[in-house]
């Protein structure tokens, strides 16, 4: 069984030593954040190479769930989901928030158990199946889901997208970049 973990609105469970802060819209870091709303892969994995180290995964809240954003259902298909929210961060500074929606039905047991876990980013599991990653217009009813339990709306800095496999749609993810990704210096011996 999946654990239900839930932040209070007022006190996400981000330890108090983290900075989040909203990703700039100054001129220099444009380019950075079209980068990031245009890339189709693991952004696990950019926040990686950023940060030359793994990233920690904070569960914020994940529940499963039957009630769900109308876009989930029409994206989707099912009648159970897991609903996910964690952020990544490293070297003190928050990287990325996001919430996601996983329809129960298309999950292999192995996943299940990862997910139940709760500290591994989806992510690294998602790299374990074949997948195609598709790009849909913002909607607020998820932002509105997120944005409760980890402060910070910032629909400029988000995105959202589905993920398939060959059996059909499986994941929705909305992903928030935050200024992290402006001011995470990694080690002189990162790679």
């Amino acid at each position: 069984m999946v654990p239900t973990v839930s932040a209070s609105p007022s006190e996400p469970p981000v330890p108090p030593a983290l900075r989040r802060e909203l990703f700039p819209r100054e001129p220099r870091h444009a380019a950075l954040l079209r980068l990031l709303l245009a890339q189709d892969g693991s952004a696990t994995r950019l926040c990686e190479a950023l940060s030359g180290r793994k990233i920690t995964v904070v569960l914020q809240h994940q529940v499963r769930t039957q009630d769900v954003p109308e876009v989930v259902r029409r994206e989707l298909g099912g009648n159970e989901w897991l609903e996910r929210a964690t952020t990544l961060h490293a070297w003190g500074t928050v990287l990325l928030d996001n919430i996601s929606y996983t329809r129960l039905d298309r999950l292999p047991d192995w996943f299940l158990a990862k997910l139940d876990q709760g500290d591994t980013p989806i992510g690294y599991m998602l790299d374990q199946l074949f997948l195609q990653r598709d790009d849909l217009p913002l909607d607020t009813a998820i932002a509105e889901r997120l944005w409760p339990l980890v402060g910070l709306p910032d629909e400029g800095a988000a995105k959202l997208y589905r993920v398939a496999m060959p059996q059909g749609p499986l994941m929705l993810v909305m992903e928030t970049f935050r200024a992290g990704w402006t001011q995470v210096q990694p080690p002189a011996t990162a790679p």
